[in-house]
């Protein structure tokens, strides 16, 4: 979910987490025979990097290019291996992200088209223990983590580039403080197998303001700046490729969030804030639902690689005061499309954020206040068009194609008039760089 930049601080320098996480992993695999790879004691390294450009071609606030990327690096430690404790994983990830948003500074949006946007620093993105047990049909994971990487995701999301849709639906993070990768702060969730195929799961994570910042790294531990927690939970069915001929995922679940937020309108006394002139009310505890479902209708191959799956999902809040009253998604992934490119992907998602009534009344308000009249459209329609093309095992370019109907004004809630419809084109690749990391760990052991 992107966040505000703020400016660096320029005698803070940031650590190197790359350097930092590979550092732990040769120390832990130190005790190990010489002769022994880090595979062969149970931790499995990995590494990537995914760029997003983007530009204006028309429309929005004016034309214009952005680029943001990121770095990752992390490591799974089966201690079962290592230790001898059956069943428990550690899970150390860090990213590094870079980079400009174009939907803030040339379309004027507040939903970026560039989804790897946000939490701008390098950071401990995740740090826990999971335990498994009855075969795996039973989980519990806590540290240092985030929500959305737990709930509410989708391996589809690396077909797209757009962040109302890729990486989680924006609905949640507009209407909770739904915490989000890279920015880690304490949590835990814990997922069980009724059936081989039905799932309950759920989770409660700590919601700290001050994580998000640029300068912070993951680091700090404290929980002095917690304001409450977000508890998200669902219930599912899953089947794979292993399992059905045509895999399907269906999921009914929702959050609760006890923190603090900013009403969207009203200052303390009730009156609108806008004309007031006095700070927004200070609220908590908020709640939603949801429900989405993936269906593979077809299957091209016994591998099961090769296919078409469609998708959806709808989200509403149902408690407290929000920004945004519905959210709904659509779309489509073909894997395998031209002969001989059976690891190419078309992709297409559509997406539309309607916004509340007091949200609305708010953008109005402040419009007339500077200057000019109307009301800001109801919602807000996302389209992006994407052909992913696997060059080859380690390095996926994926072109992609934008249109945005009805701009949002979240951004610039004073703005006059609306922003025209915008075009935009970009460009993600993604780069994977596990070989390398490995490599490198194996040449940094004693």
């Amino acid at each position: 979910m992107p966040t505000p930049q703020r400016p660096q601080p320029a005698a803070r320098r940031r650590p190197h987490f790359t350097g930092l996480l590979l550092g732990i992993v040769a120390l832990i695999a130190s005790p190990a025979s010489p002769a022994a790879t880090l595979a062969d004691t149970g931790i499995t390294l990995s590494g990537s990097y995914t760029g997003e450009s983007a530009a204006v071609v028309d429309g929005g606030k004016r034309r214009g290019s952005a680029y943001a990327g990121q770095f990752f690096v992390g490591a799974d430690v089966d201690l079962a291996r290592l230790a001898g404790w059956t069943g428990a994983t550690v899970r150390l990830y860090g990213a590094s992200r870079h980079g400009d948003n174009l939907s803030r500074d040339e379309i004027g949006n507040s939903t970026s088209i560039q989804e790897i946007f946000g939490g701008q620093t390098e950071r401990l993105a995740n740090f826990t223990l999971e335990q498994q047990w009855l075969d795996g049909r039973l989980l519990l994971e806590a540290g240092r983590t985030v929500a959305n990487i737990h709930f509410l995701g989708s391996e589809l999301c690396q077909y797209f580039q757009t962040n109302s849709a890729c990486g989680n639906p924006t609905f949640v993070f507009r209407t909770s403080n739904f915490t989000y990768w890279p920015v880690s702060s304490w949590g835990a969730h814990a997922k069980g197998y009724l059936t081989p195929s039905i799932y309950l799961h759920a989770g409660a994570y700590e919601v700290n303001p001050r994580q998000a910042e640029d300068d912070q790294h993951g680091l700090e531990w404290s929980t002095r700046d917690a304001t409450g927690l977000i508890a998200p939970y669902a219930i599912g069915y899953k089947t794979t490729a292993a399992t059905a001929h045509l895999p399907s995922m269906i999921e009914l679940g929702g959050w609760y969030d006890t923190s603090d937020y900013r009403d969207p309108l009203r200052d303390a006394s009730g009156a609108a804030a806008a004309i007031s002139g006095r700070p927004y009310a200070t609220r908590s505890g908020r709640s939603g639902a949801y429900f989405r479902v993936e269906q593979r209708v077809t299957r091209s191959d016994p591998a099961g690689n090769r296919g078409l799956t469609l998708f959806g999902a709808a989200l509403i809040g149902t408690h407290g005061e929000a920004e945004q009253q519905h959210f709904l998604e659509l779309g489509l992934v073909q894997r395998g499309t031209l002969a001989g490119r059976d690891r190419d992907t078309l992709g297409l998602v559509v997406s539309q954020q309607r916004y509340s009534d007091q949200a609305l009344d708010n953008q109005q308000l402040l419009r007339a206040a500077a200057g000019g009249s109307g009301r800001p459209a109801t919602s807000q329609v996302m389209v992006e068009l994407s052909y992913g093309i696997q060059v080859n095992p380690l390095l996926r370019v994926q072109p992609n194609l934008h249109y945005i109907a009805n701009p949002d004004q979240f951004g610039e809630p004073a703005r006059t008039r609306d922003l025209a419809d915008a075009l935009a084109v970009g460009l993600r690749v993604d780069l994977s760089l596990s070989p390398f990391v490995r490599d490198l760990a194996e040449a940094m052991r004693p």
